[in-house]
């Protein structure tokens, strides 16, 4: 039966997209693999591909559409020996409905299937993870082709593909001495009680406050996807996020010497370290130090990290991407400094995959670069903390016999998840992160 290709989730926060191009046309055969449309999301524009194979019987969503909701149909995909008259039953989507004053969407989850082939031509619209209905099994054409020549009950087999849906690589991967046990049904669940969503902006209506301004010169700036999803993971974390702040001066007069040396000696490789580099490192290192702080809320559990994922927010043009450094603990200051400038050139093109900004336990916001000398982040769910970097400015300080002296003082903000991360354990943290920047030869050892 002809089966409907889905407008696939392509990130987490995904909502909607826009069908940028179609790379394929009516009548085309394709094979699990083949690119068939680049799809612009909320963060980038990125190539989707052909889970199973068969011929393009029908496109339903022209190239160039906007606003196409997750799980509508975009095209229709024709099993060997059908024809396009089984077509017939595919509808074509409604456009979506604009409007000035609606809230954003709930976030798609995490789990959501990073390809969009579903529900048969015709059928209702679905937004859980299929199961069998009665004896029904979703299988690829391909995966029952494979299963009846090698005598595998579909039944036994655990799909991996979008929606439980069995494929090639299930069927050739089956052991019929080791049939899996049934999966577990307790995936993580979000921060936010199941089905509840997040109240969103609760003050006036776009319509009440363009009355406000009636008479007055302005200009009204339609929202894209990337702020909309901002609007709404932001509402939701100071919503449902118990956020408590630590706030700690850190002298930098050490640092800025060693940085100086350090830079004349790297100068033939054409590596030149910033502060940021430092406090990345640094930042890594203590969460070594600070075990029980490298971790992330999960709905009903604490996860607590191995390895130091830093994750380093980096503005451009409408938003803000928070690429992650991986292993950031076991990087050289040089490593660090070459990452970070090619995560922050593509986050600016919007280049960035998802998997280069998604994770990590803890965040770095640097506003010094600004002339900010303190503020205070809010947590990117589901991080236990992020930490808010101020300027480092020339103070008046006392020093150790007593004489007032002056001093390169940077304040820094750690905002801290309370159902994660507790007040000593926090302070402990940013205790760690502050000797490391005042004793800078100690990141080297």
């Amino acid at each position: 039966m002809a089966t409907e290709i889905l407008m696939p989730a392509l990130s987490p926060t995904m909502e909607e997209g826009t069908l940028a191009k179609w790379l394929v046309k009516e009548g085309d055969t394709v094979s699990s693999g083949d690119l068939l449309a680049e799809i612009e999301t909320d963060k980038a524009t990125m190539e989707f591909e052909a889970v199973d194979e068969g011929t393009i019987g029908k496109i339903i969503v022209a190239e160039g559409t906007e606003g196409v909701k997750v799980n509508s149909p975009i095209a229709v995909l024709l099993e060997e020996g059908e024809s396009a008259d089984d077509v017939a039953s595919a509808s074509t989507p409604k456009a979506p409905e604009a409007s000035s004053n609606a809230a954003p969407a709930d976030a798609t989850p995490a789990t959501e299937p990073q390809a969009g082939y579903g529900r048969e031509a015709g059928g209702a619209a679905d937004t859980t993870p299929a199961a069998p209905k009665g004896d029904r099994i979703f299988a690829t054409p391909v995966a029952r082709r494979i299963a009846k020549d090698k005598g595998i009950d579909l039944a036994q087999v655990k799909g991996s593909g979008p929606r439980g849906r069995i494929v090639k690589a299930d069927v050739e991967a089956f052991d019929p001495a080791k049939t899996p046990a049934p999966a577990a049904a307790d995936a993580a669940p979000t921060a936010k009680t199941e089905g509840q969503k997040p109240a969103m902006a609760a003050g006036m209506g776009a319509e009440t406050v363009l009355k406000m301004y009636e008479g007055r010169e302005f200009e009204e700036v339609k929202l894209d996807g990337m702020r909309k999803t901002i609007a709404a993971r932001l509402t939701e974390a100071k919503q449902t996020i118990p956020h408590f702040y630590l706030r700690r001066d850190i002298r930098l007069d050490n640092l800025m010497k060693f940085r100086s040396q350090l830079n004349k000696q790297l100068e033939d490789r054409g590596v030149k370290l910033s502060v940021n580099d430092f406090i990345i490192k640094a930042s890594a290192l203590a969460l070594q130090a600070v075990p029980d702080a490298n971790a992330v809320w999960a709905g009903d559990r604490i996860i607590k990290l191995k390895p130091s994922d830093v994750a380093v927010a980096v503005a451009i043009e409408g938003g803000l991407f928070t690429p992650v450094l991986k292993d950031a603990h076991m990087k050289s200051l040089s490593a660090l400094s070459a990452e970070m400038k090619d995560l922050a050139t593509r986050a600016r093109d919007r280049k960035l995959a998802p998997h280069e900004y998604q994770g990590g336990s803890f965040a770095i916001s640097n506003l010094g670069m600004f002339g900010i000398d303190n503020f205070d982040a809010v947590i990117n769910p589901p991080h236990g903390s992020i930490l808010a970097v101020g300027a480092g400015v020339k103070k008046p300080v006392i020093g150790a016999d007593g004489e007032i002296t002056a001093a390169i003082v940077m304040s820094v903000t750690l905002s801290v998840d309370h159902r994660v991360i507790d007040g000593a354990l926090g302070a402990e943290f940013l205790k760690a992160f502050a000797d490391n920047l005042e004793n800078p030869m100690t990141m080297l050892a």
